[in-house]
């Protein structure tokens, strides 16, 4: 079935016609001269095939046609109009439901605050959030902003954004060093146990880096191995074992004599984070707004 391309073609001019009373107070509101009014309407009878205003030199009146197509064009042009003003107000405030997925302790940590104020700032707005480890599909479920920390990211058709970048540590419980020992280099993890993260790409190969730039690599042996950092911690913190992790993880356990930190003339690779989006085309007001706050108080 063929589309009418010109199926609205004529029913604004139409509708302000009829509310105008008259081609002339039509030609003023609208900016157009009364000729071109006139033509308009001419080609919208034709088109129809029916008379919808008879014409005097002094007034106009709707035929019965011409009425009964009125009040249809009339909900049209309002459904329309109010259509475009979703469109525009999107623009300025940001509204709808913000879908984040975002790692446990990154957002336990460092978004809980910056969440409460983004919807103080944007009331409008309401969030579905996702805090766990486990990786997502961005697109496929459904996410409009995916947060992740890695010390490499994959390639995708995503857009990336990093916000910042965090150090990490090899960390262990001084109960544990009290049964086992404590360890004073990479090598000596071998004869240790070792909290492994499961969604690493190689989760049991541990590498270090000497302050001359030498790269040790360390096979560990895992105790437990989890895709969830905050088991990670615990399973430390309760002196099961020896773990490495971003301090945003364990901010806090690090100010304490709840952690011993190892090997700190050894380098760890930072761990970034990032906003992974779909698009950066049309990117909608609550998407980029949350990303701006975002960065402004991660980088604070």
């Amino acid at each position: 079935m063929a589309v009418n391309t010109k199926l609205f073609d004529g029913i604004v001019i139409f509708n302000q016609v009829v509310s105008s009373g008259g081609f002339s107070a039509a030609a003023l509101a609208s900016g157009h001269s009364t000729s071109y009014i006139s033509k308009e309407i001419n080609k919208l009878e034709a088109r129809l095939g029916v008379r919808l205003l008879n014409r005097t030199t002094r007034s106009i009146s709707l035929t019965p046609e011409g009425k009964e197509f009125n009040e249809q064009c009339q909900q049209m042009i309002i459904d329309a109009q109010q259509a475009q003003g979703i469109l525009n107000q999107s623009n300025i405030s940001p509204k709808g439901t913000l879908k984040i997925s975002c790692p446990l302790g990154f957002g336990s940590n460092y978004l809980k605050p910056i969440l409460v104020e983004y919807l103080a700032q944007y009331p409008d707005v309401t969030l579905d959030l996702d805090f766990s480890d486990r990786q997502v599909d961005v697109i496929q479920d459904g996410f409009d902003l995916v947060i992740r920390a890695t010390t490499a990211l994959e390639d995708s058709s995503l857009i990336c954004k990093k916000i910042k970048s965090f150090n990490g540590y090899t960390v262990v419980s001084p109960d544990y060093i009290k049964k086992f020992g404590k360890p004073d280099k990479p090598e000596e993890l071998i004869n240790h146990q070792c909290m492994c993260y499961a969604n690493h790409k190689n989760p049991t190969r541990w590498v270090y880096k000497t302050v001359k730039g030498n790269t040790i690599q360390v096979d560990v042996p895992k105790t437990i191995l989890s895709n969830n950092a905050e088991i990670q911690l615990a399973m430390v913190l309760a002196g099961h074992g020896i773990c490495r992790l971003p301090e945003f993880y364990m901010a806090d356990e690090l100010k304490t004599d709840k952690l011993v930190t190892l090997f700190d003339n050894y380098q760890i690779q930072a761990i970034d984070v990032f906003a992974l989006y779909p698009s950066r085309k049309h990117l909608s007001p609550k998407v980029r707004c949350f990303i701006e706050l975002l960065n402004q108080r991660i980088n604070q």
